[in-house]
């Protein structure tokens, strides 16, 4: 997709952190932005850092684990601001800590927002960008920890989930011109590790601690990277029609030594070439083939962005 002037676009958990980050670069790139939260103030708040950019945003409350509001969201900014040709499913919580300590509504609060809600974007939006014929783009905030899975059990588990799903979207719209990307950011300033606090009273109890006060205040004088700039990252992303968008090359080497040991792990024996003539659907996919790789992006010059 590139040409998004005058596209619109829906942007879940839009209203902080990353999803603010990416609705401010559509917004730059000259998209109707459509962004979506929670929480009163958090819309409040967008609303006010764009008007500080000259920029419009428009915001909506709604909880993407509610299907049937994601349902009615989708028919009404169809019908309010012409086709949707981009969605960005980035609402999403950051329960960290021992998968051993999780207690039952930590495990079902983590699914519902960061699978279901997911599930819920695509149910509600594919059918609005598959009608209108003209193509478009999907993009799912994952996480560097659904490639790496160290410290974060159940959260590094719906990231990886979401990235598989990403992948098999992607396979699957591409004959429709309809892209779509997982995006695994690293180390972001935003507002997961504070989100938490904000539980909802149906899940009951957290085997997990929320994050002191003071480790917020720590994180944010971190040099990590600023939402802005992972916003203009994801935008870069959708004009390629890249299906991985990552943000961190410093996350690389320990990539590869993940995947090394993947490939290591494999029996060391001939190839079944009977078995494997009866299967090549489950192998592999064009879009991995050496020739369909995109080189390298090039991060985007911050300076030059329009105030």
């Amino acid at each position: 997709m590139q040409d998004v002037e005058g596209k619109v676009a829906v942007v879940t958990g839009g209203s902080s952190g990353i999803g603010r980050g990416i609705a401010l670069a559509f917004a730059r790139a000259g998209m109707t932005v459509v962004v979506t939260g929670r929480r009163p103030e958090h819309l409040e708040e967008t609303v006010e850092v764009f008007a500080q950019h000259g920029l419009d945003v428009h915001t909506r409350r709604v909880d993407v684990t509610d299907l049937e509001a994601m349902t009615a969201l989708a028919d009404e900014v169809e019908a309010t601001f012409g086709k949707v040709h981009v969605l960005v499913n980035n609402a999403g919580i950051g329960l960290t800590g021992p998968v051993a300590d999780a207690t039952p509504d930590d495990w079902r609060w983590i699914v519902d927002v960061n699978i279901h809600g997911v599930g819920n974007g695509i149910m509600a939006f594919l059918p609005k960008l598959r009608a209108h014929g003209e193509g478009g783009h999907i993009v799912t905030t994952t996480s560097m920890a659904g490639l790496m899975p160290v410290v974060a059990g159940l959260y590094s588990m719906t990231k990886a989930g979401v990235i598989a799903l990403s992948e098999a979207l992607h396979i699957e719209l591409a004959a429709e011109g309809i892209g779509v990307s997982a995006y695994c950011p690293g180390p972001v300033h935003s507002n997961i590790a504070a989100g938490v606090a904000a539980r909802p009273s149906e899940y009951g109890e957290s085997g997990y601690t929320p994050p002191p006060a003071e480790f917020l205040e720590v994180a944010k004088q971190q040099p990590y990277m600023s939402a802005e700039e992972a916003g203009e990252r994801v935008l870069a992303g959708v004009r390629r029609g890249d299906l991985f968008i990552l943000t961190h090359p410093e996350f690389l080497a320990g990539l590869q030594d993940r995947h090394a040991t993947i490939e290591a792990a494999f029996p060391d024996e001939p190839i079944n070439e009977e078995r494997k003539a009866v299967i090549p659907f489950l192998l592999s996919s064009p879009v991995y083939a050496p020739e369909n790789r995109l080189p390298s992006p090039t991060p985007p010059v911050m300076s030059e962005l329009s105030t």
